[in-house]
């Protein structure tokens, strides 16, 4: 694939994306969380738009992360699966604003490389970012490793990860204030990713156990465990709210936040206990897996300041977005819709059908069956392989405690919901068959017993190196 995009003259915004890794879309204080303490981020949704529906198209983290740069779904990519290369054949994010006249910055996890998550990423592997201080995966947070700019040799970040790379970032932000040219910064925090207890004990202090209130779904057999990762899961939101808050301070002190896109995410949530379901795990279609922040601040959101938009975002419709708020071009390859429209005018009775899928379950979740679901803004629509479907009123039953799935008194409303889902499905060619046939198209090989890919296998011909393990 021949990489072109079109050019354009007009004087464009800066992006600042702040990207974290398993934060539920429920975790913070301005989404009603009765627990965490998130005041930077709360502040800056008062200051923002808030899709209060957005989603991951697969929950986890190399799928995500593809869609993010690509505005391709993983069916069309082929990475549905955790550490498998993102081709460089793909068009991405930083390609796309480099050829408009941005400067390119990448920090933290990146997760797209396959080449083994201790090894450096390749300057010719970073689809457009120029300026790099990243690591394809460590959640070592206070000893994390990068790799920066063209300087092979390993490197730490210097105490808890996130308050250095923000650090770094900041010293960026500042020596860029002044340049003709805008810059798209990716600033990607780990946290607040298992581990939990590895985070500060400051933070950990917040949140004593007897305080903590879990949600109702949690299983009993969870409630002990999910507690005690609560604290730690809590601490890391906690201490990462504080270090973007010294971003988003940072932007105010120069000025540079009246010409700043801003954005608050992340790529998946997590289960924590949750319909019966172990902390840690995610790739499932529950809201805590799913569902996930974001808030989108941009250059004369004037009124527009502390909205709700109902209606959900999908993971690549987000590069879109950016462009058309950027006034750029949106390249062919691109399948996620640009709803630059629906930001700078929030509407929170618009309604749409995001499309969310597991191709492939592996690790922890192999046992599980693939799936195809549908994300509106009132209900989940869930349909797998193994024909084992769900319908959720997400408004009326907001933690999914009732299956309503081919009950008389939603009859219509499911018939709806599948056609819309089947819609989705045609529109990205997509067959929705069991995972063997997705295997056998990419070329993956699947251990059944060891739950991994045989990358040996699968990188023939592509110049891929890397240890068959998988880890989720």
């Amino acid at each position: 694939m021949t990489k072109t995009v079109k050019t354009s003259q007009s004087k464009k915004p800066n992006i600042v994306f702040i990207l974290t890794d398993q934060w539920r879309g429920s975790a913070l204080g301005y989404a009603g969380d009765p627990n965490v303490k998130t005041p930077n981020l709360d502040a800056l949704a008062k200051t923002s738009v808030n899709f209060t529906n957005a989603v991951s198209v697969t929950p986890v983290c190399t799928p995500h992360r593809a869609a993010l740069l690509t505005g391709r779904f993983p069916t069309t990519t082929g990475m549905f699966l955790n550490d498998i290369y993102l081709p460089s054949e793909e068009l991405c994010m930083a390609e796309i604003f480099k050829a408009e006249g941005y400067n390119t910055a990448y920090w933290g996890k990146w997760h797209l490389d396959g080449h083994g998550r201790e090894n450096n990423v390749a300057p010719e592997r970073r689809q457009g970012f120029d300026y790099w201080k990243g690591a394809e995966c460590d959640h070592n947070y206070n000893k994390e490793h990068y790799y920066a700019n063209n300087d092979p040799e390993k490197k730490y970040w210097e105490g808890y990860s996130p308050f250095s790379i923000v650090k770094d970032a900041n010293e960026y932000i500042s020596n860029h204030a002044k340049d003709t040219n805008p810059f798209l910064m990716v600033i990607s925090l780990a946290t607040p990713h298992y581990p939990h207890d590895s985070a500060p004990q400051k933070y950990k202090d917040m949140y004593p156990l007897e305080s903590i209130k879990l949600a109702p779904n949690v299983s009993e057999q969870w409630k002990d465990k999910a507690l005690q990762e609560s604290q730690g899961y809590y601490a890391h939101c906690t201490a990462t709210d504080e270090a973007i808050g010294q971003v988003l301070d940072k932007l105010k002190e120069l000025n540079l936040d009246q010409n700043t896109i801003i954005v608050f995410s992340s790529d998946h949530g997590e289960m924590m206990g949750s319909q019966d379901v172990k902390p840690f795990t995610k790739q499932l279609a529950w809201d805590e897996s799913i569902r996930v922040p974001f808030l989108i601040s941009y250059p004369g959101i004037g009124k527009n300041k502390g909205t709700t938009v109902n209606a959900p975002i999908n993971t690549p419709d987000i590069l879109p977005s950016l462009l058309g708020l950027a006034k750029i071009s949106i390249p062919k390859t691109i399948e996620g819709e640009d709803l630059s429209e629906l930001i700078k005018n929030p509407d929170p009775n618009e309604d749409r059908a995001a499309l969310v899928m597991n191709v492939s379950p592996f690790t922890g979740n192999y046992k599980d069956s693939a799936y195809r679901a549908i994300r509106t803004k009132q209900y989940t629509y869930i349909k797998t392989v193994d024909g084992d479907n769900s319908l959720f009123d997400n408004i009326k039953d907001p933690y999914q405690m009732t299956n309503l799935f081919d009950k008389s008194e939603v009859k219509e409303i499911q018939h709806d919901l599948d056609d819309k889902l089947y819609k989705e499905l045609k529109k990205n060619n997509d067959p929705f068959k069991d995972r063997n046939y997705y295997l056998k198209k990419w070329n993956y090989v699947l251990d059944e017993t060891k739950h991994a890919i045989d990358y040996w296998s699968w990188s023939k011909g592509k110049g891929v190196v890397q240890s068959p393990k998988l880890i989720n």
